[in-house]
């Protein structure tokens, strides 16, 4: 009997916390609305950062994937010499893609890149030209471009392979200047986030410094004063999560848009995440934000008045 009246009670005052956090947040409308307004500011800049740096890191990975490899063939090669070999490519850890190109779409391509000038290989025709079939080979890893060279050239029909040598270091040095920057950027944007938003309760719990004297006089333990201040900014930190998502999402969609017609003017046809791509990951840093900062923030800025 005694251990079921033990747990009401305790159902009771975690009810009574639970529900002061909420009040708090109706009754003072002026701290309420400041914080949402600040919060939701701090967050907004923060989200359309985070996507950017989503996005660089999506179109880099992209432009990487299509980057590789050109393993030229002997013509003399039995089409099960060239299977072996394809199989062979397909076979290796960091191979991504495989294509195979025949002589004539060797000769194509030719055509193609001297459009201008095709009277230079008028002469060719058939298989009467000294362009050779090749394997055209993506990778998933571009550091390991050499190591996978080494294992393809050990076949005794390539007659030589073609690496974009140059344009795979400056794509990889991109790559990991991109992500060092944006690093930086990102750890140096969550600690304003903490900084402006923990100041902004600071000043909602310094508005309420009497409320909070008087309960402790007369007889509240911290942990009591302390729960619905907490809650009240983790219920702050909520809503601000719900308004930042909901615009972040309207205005990222439109931006996107203007800059995927503009990619495609351009002959950059790679698609932008889309904002249901980003959504988990944002909602999981923003109530880590939200629920943790606004949490903490309290936690923190009560800490001076629960200790005189």
């Amino acid at each position: 009997m005694i251990e079921g009246v033990d747990i009401a009670v305790r159902y009771s005052i975690f009810g009574y916390l639970i529900g002061e956090g909420f009040r708090n947040v109706l009754k003072n409308k002026k701290s309420t609305i400041a914080s949402l307004i600040i919060m939701c500011a701090t967050m907004f800049i923060f989200g359309i950062f985070f996507a950017a740096v989503q996005n660089i890191n999506h179109i880099t990975q992209t432009i990487e994937e299509q980057q590789g490899m050109e393993v030229f063939i002997y013509d003399e090669a039995t089409e099960e010499q060239k299977t072996e070999l394809r199989n062979k490519i397909r076979s290796i850890e960091y191979v991504n893609t495989i294509t195979e190109k025949t002589k004539e779409q060797a000769l194509e391509s030719m055509q193609t890149m001297f459009k201008d000038k095709k009277f230079l290989l008028s002469t060719y025709d058939g298989e009467n030209h000294p362009f050779k079939a090749s394997f055209v080979v993506t990778l998933t890893d571009l550091t390991k471009a050499e190591e996978v060279k080494n294992i393809i050239e050990t076949s005794e029909i390539v007659s030589n392979i073609e690496i974009r040598s140059d344009t795979i270091e400056a794509l990889i040095k991109i790559a990991d200047g991109i992500k060092f920057v944006t690093s930086i950027i990102l750890v140096i944007l969550i600690l304003i986030s903490i900084f402006i938003i923990t100041n902004t309760i600071k000043l909602t719990v310094h508005a309420r410094r009497k409320e909070i004297s008087i309960m402790k006089y007369v007889g509240a333990t911290n942990g009591f004063i302390r729960w619905p201040f907490m809650v009240e900014g983790m219920i702050i930190g909520i809503i601000s999560v719900l308004l930042s998502l909901l615009i972040l999402g309207g205005c990222y969609n439109i931006i996107t848009t203007q800059i995927e017609q503009a990619m495609i003017n351009i002959t950059l046809d790679i698609p932008l995440l889309t904002f249901q791509e980003l959504f988990k990951t944002l909602l999981t840093v923003y109530l880590i934000l939200g629920l943790g900062i606004g949490a903490l923030g309290s936690a923190i800025s009560m800490k001076k008045y629960l200790e005189v």
